[in-house]
């Protein structure tokens, strides 16, 4: 059997195999780390489909082609995939994403996980997620135990447009309120009320130090100050320490995101604190330091 690859404007339908091909080399060229993935996405997004069911669909007619390779040319430009469909997914959610909120990542599914686990136990428990952003993070922890009492925090207004959207989207559907503090992590006596109550204290700050370099994706799209931690890439960590030694509850624990560059540096300001022990440094998937976590010291 032959195929032939029909140009859109001949009117003949195409193998949707084909196209995706085409996709994959063009984004491939651009520099795309995952060119099939991302092709393949965009095809499923312009099918209205999933990719594991883009097989169900063997011949696509020449507008579809012509939309996908119009995101497909966005996406050469290193333009977020997350931004051309619109949502990213973290663990159980999908979220709103698009310019002026930091796109949520693959690897912070890993810190989801190990805070499940580390609260499988507590009865009701009460979850802060500090730097949310998008609010992700908070409401993957919102939907995996609708128990909880989530509380999530927020200073960019930028940002907070996407995570109010966010947050009223998981109402809207259902969900238990997840209570957003409008505040800045470094600020003193910051969530009195939360003082020695919290079970898990989570944060994907901005860890980045400044003048790495980074892909052009984070470089152009990413808000800097979602990215960008100072000089050293602490700056927002060491806030984080401080507040978090103050709102967890005997026994409560805390993990915080960090660059693959502190593997040493964060752990070791957890352990200055006298109120935390059981500190851990995680690898991520790829085997690089990636999150650590810690416990308040338990009553005597």
């Amino acid at each position: 059997m032959t195929e032939t690859t029909a140009s859109p404007t001949t009117g003949s339908r195409l193998p949707l195999r084909v196209a995706i091909a085409e996709a994959e080399r063009t984004l491939a060229a651009a520099g795309v780390a995952s060119p099939r993935v991302d092709a393949e996405l965009l095809a499923a997004h312009v099918l209205g489909s999933s990719r594991s069911t883009l097989l169900m669909t063997p011949l696509v007619d020449p507008p579809v082609v012509e939309r996908l390779q119009a995101l497909v040319a966005r996406r050469a430009t290193r333009e977020p995939l997350q931004h051309i469909l619109g949502t990213a997914v973290l663990g159980p959610v999908e979220v709103a994403v698009g310019p002026g909120v930091f796109t949520p990542r693959p690897e912070t599914e890993l810190l989801l996980e190990w805070g499940l686990a580390a609260i499988r136990d507590v009865n009701r428990p009460r979850v802060l997620d500090l730097c949310t952003g998008s609010g992700a993070l908070a409401l993957a922890f919102a939907v995996s135990r609708p128990d909880a009492e989530v509380h999530a925090l927020e200073a960019d207004p930028s940002a907070l447009s996407w995570t109010r959207r966010n947050l009223d989207a998981h109402v809207a559907a259902g969900g238990r309120p997840v209570t957003l503090h409008v505040a800045d992590v470094r600020w003193t006596d910051l969530l009195i009320e939360l003082e020695g109550a919290v079970d898990l204290v989570v944060c994907n700050p901005p860890y980045v130090p400044d003048g790495t370099p980074v892909p052009p994706e984070v470089e152009r799209w990413d808000p800097p100050g979602a990215v960008f931690g100072g000089p050293d890439g602490t700056q927002i960590i060491q806030a984080v320490v401080r507040g978090a030694s103050g709102w967890l509850r005997h026994g409560g624990h805390l993990a915080i995101e960090h660059d693959d560059t502190h593997g040493e540096t964060v752990p070791a300001l957890l352990r200055r604190r006298r109120t935390l022990g059981e500190v851990v440094e995680h690898d991520d998937l790829t085997g690089r330091p990636r999150f650590v976590t810690a416990r308040r010291v338990p009553c005597p």
